[in-house]
């Protein structure tokens, strides 16, 4: 199967998870699996949250920010990725001036 991102209408969250402005994003979501392109704008962020039920794997295309993941900040730029296992909790900041692209995929578990 093939996902074209291009092809879903983009969303515009406000404040996802209680994040600042906006994540922009692209979902296919199958109710087993939510797989998204997104983008964080400059200052924008997903607010903290845990995966309960989950788990989630971003991996940074374009820009760099960091994540606040189990009380840790950690920097992430392009090329790199982030895993939080079920049970932890993260956030994805965007502290710079560019744009932060990320491909996310949540595995329902």
């Amino acid at each position: 199967m093939i996902i074209q991102f291009d092809t879903i209408e983009e969303s515009v969250i406000p404040h996802f998870y209680d994040g600042e402005k906006e994540t922009i994003a692209r979902m296919y979501v199958d109710g087993r699996n939510k797989i998204m392109r997104g983008r964080l704008p400059a200052g924008a962020s997903i607010g903290l949250h845990t995966h309960e039920t989950s788990s989630e794997i971003i991996f940074v295309l374009e820009g760099s920010g960091k994540v606040l993941y189990d009380g840790v900040y950690e920097a992430l730029g392009a090329g790199e990725c982030h895993y939080c296992p079920k049970g932890h909790s993260h956030s994805l900041i965007n502290d710079t001036e560019r744009d932060l692209v990320f491909f996310a995929v949540v595995p329902e578990q």
